[in-house]
């Protein structure tokens, strides 16, 4: 059992575009006000498929950070750090292979999806095909209670549960469990120790299942016992024994409705995006440029906006007056496409100015962003490092 707690990750890709913010930053910037947040930079992840081309990961990581600071995520809210400088995640990840059944990597979805869209590269490696288990101990060596995710991410939240529940079956017998219980059960006042053993009898003899809410909500405010004895506890309540690893939920998150240049979907690989932090001149003349509706190929000739990628970006960033506006005028050949452009120009960078304004000082003063990711593994390495004692243990590798 764990308090809330939310773990998500990017490869490093370099500069976020606006497909980026509106997808996955959004909702971590919403996240941050409502649980506890780890963010990190996926740099091993990178390795799965440009392993023979490492050169730009570095300079990539600085610049994504920035932009994940530029966008709003706040240091303060959030601890954010980069995966490789958190070793602990190698160690689960080493110790996960020896219990994870080779067909559970063959099955994952991507897998073969992957191979076709990146047939050019040679991905007949194991980083390639165990990269879901390196997710999964990136995400159970905090024992994150949610991972926002896309419907197409929800088998890998899957198999982490799947991984996890497998390692609890395996090692969670711990040794002299009932006798360490008894004597968790002393560290509670009466009155508490009553009402656990009310629950465990409500969930075990009745299959109440809102016994295990209530009990999570009990233990978590008894204040006399440590985290492992509310794990411990909560285990002997469930009937599980011990939780060592925590089954994550997935927390689906909307897909991005950011459409790129061109009406596709926004991706640097089409060459349709726009930058988080694009220069001025350069996104207006982009917009500008976009293709329209092949029907108006003279000013006077009318437009239906349901067929131009510009009507597209207007449903983001205008109002419903300047919506109507550009139908009306569209449709009627009243407006130019030029003059349908502008609305979603001056949208555009209103968005991005505080964003440019934020990034400013981090671009300035490059240890600043330094300073923060320093602070991040820190933090993120003392839950790491007390997981592992754990699973250490339970392996019997806690030698002493």
């Amino acid at each position: 059992m764990s308090i809330d707690r939310v773990v998500s990750g990017m490869r490093p890709t370099g500069a976020m575009h606006l497909g980026h913010y509106h997808g996955a930053l959004k909702n971590w910037i919403k996240l941050q006000s409502e649980v506890p947040c780890l963010f990190f930079v996926a740099d091993w992840h990178a390795l799965t498929t440009h392993y023979d081309d490492p050169s730009i990961i570095e300079s990539s990581t600085w610049e994504m950070l920035i932009d994940w600071l530029a966008a709003g995520i706040d240091p303060a809210k959030s601890s954010l750090f980069i995966q490789s400088q958190v070793i602990e995640h190698a160690e689960l990840h080493l110790l996960l292979s020896m219990i994870t059944p080779l067909g559970w990597l063959e099955r994952v979805p991507t897998y073969k999806d992957q191979q076709e869209k990146l047939s050019e590269r040679d991905l007949a490696t194991y980083g390639f095909l165990g990269y879901p288990l390196l997710q999964a101990a990136d995400v159970l060596i905090y024992r994150a209670t949610q991972v926002p995710v896309g419907a197409d991410q929800i088998p890998h939240i899957e198999m982490m549960r799947e991984i996890a529940r497998r390692f609890n079956h395996l090692y969670g017998k711990e040794k002299g469990f009932e006798e360490k219980v008894a004597a968790t059960l002393q560290k509670l006042s009466g009155k508490q120790a009553k009402q656990y053993k009310e629950l465990r009898t409500t969930y075990q003899e009745q299959g109440n299942a809102e016994a295990l809410g209530w009990a999570k909500t009990l233990l978590d405010s008894v204040q006399s016992i440590s985290e492992t004895d509310r794990e411990r506890l909560f285990g002997y309540l469930a009937g599980t024994r011990k939780q060592i690893l925590l089954e994550p939920q997935a927390r689906l998150t909307e897909s991005s409705r950011m459409p790129g240049l061109d009406g596709q979907k926004m991706s640097k690989s089409y060459g349709n995006s726009i930058s988080l932090r694009e220069d001025k001149e350069s996104l207006t003349k982009k917009i500008r440029t976009m293709p329209t509706d092949p029907a108006r190929v003279r000013r006077t000739d009318p437009g239906d906006p349901e067929k131009c990628p510009v009507w597209q970006l207007h449903l983001v960033y205008s109002d419903a007056p300047t919506r109507e506006w550009v139908v009306k005028g569209c449709t009627s050949a009243g407006i130019g496409c030029l003059e349908c452009k502008q609305p979603v120009i001056e949208g555009v960078l209103k968005e991005q100015e505080p964003m440019r304004e934020r990034a400013q000082k981090y671009i300035d003063d490059p240890s600043l962003v330094r300073a923060i990711v320093a602070d991040g593994r820190d933090k993120a390495r003392a839950l790491a490092q007390e997981t592992m004692r754990e699973v250490r243990d339970a392996m019997g590798l806690g030698y002493k």
